[in-house]
């Protein structure tokens, strides 16, 4: 027999032997059978959700393009779908004057359309509200840093959508950056203009808590078989 023979057999007495183990693997654990039977079905369901959760967020930037069209064609604010999320950027200017925290009237309408988005669309998604700033040092306005001001003009702008436009509180979050995490080069006036700004950042449901909902929804369903 030469070995090319030799080889070929071995490979089709192990394909056998190991098609042998698998059935026999089955028909002696009718248990894990089913168990994989269980967790595909899961994976299938989780796989459901999440395509549900991006159809969602997708739909909640086509309703913020339309409410907002006229404030994306001024170049006041932006929209995005990111890793992070969906995206909203303000210009700073639009928001506060120069070295200010208090939201300007004018800003009230374009955070009001925002808010009825998140409310009718992603209502129980959690919201972050970034400040970031150009990195020029203040040197007047009683601001420590630029830190400071960044926070405080992401607050400015949550506690608006909570108090203002009925945002849950608990899904609500502010931070600021600075200077820190620059769009663009702050070299020019056009580029610092881009670093000042606001972003309202809508966190898509994570795994995690998609796997929570889809337990929970079992158990009811196994409260309702009782």
């Amino acid at each position: 027999m030469t070995k090319k023979n030799l080889t070929t057999g071995l490979v089709i007495i192990l394909s056998l032997f190991l098609s042998g183990c698998a059935v026999n693997f089955y028909k002696a654990n009718p248990r894990d059978k089913t168990k994989i039977s269980e967790l595909s079905s899961e994976v299938k369901r989780l796989e459901a959700l999440k395509a549900e959760e991006t159809a969602r967020m997708e739909e909640a930037m086509r309703d913020l393009e339309k409410k907002l069209k006229q404030e994306i064609a001024d170049k006041q604010v932006s929209l995005k779908m990111a890793e992070n999320g969906l995206v909203i950027t303000f210009v700073a200017e639009v928001l506060f004057d120069s070295g200010k925290a208090d939201l300007r009237n004018e800003a009230h309408s374009a955070l009001g359309k925002v808010a009825d988005v998140i409310k009718e669309r992603v209502g129980d998604r959690d919201v972050g509200v970034e400040g970031h700033t150009d990195n020029v040092p203040i040197t007047h306005s009683g601001w420590k840093s630029n830190w400071e001001l960044s926070t405080t003009r992401a607050t400015s702008v949550l506690h608006y959508l909570v108090n203002n436009c009925g945002l849950k509180p608990e899904r609500l979050s502010a931070i600021g950056y600075g200077e820190y995490r620059p769009v663009a080069s702050n070299d020019t006036e056009e580029g610092r203009q881009k670093n000042r700004r606001v972003e309202i950042v809508i966190l898509p449901k994570t795994t995690e808590r998609l796997k929570a909902e889809l337990a929970e929804e079992e158990a009811r369903e196994s409260e309702g078989v009782k």
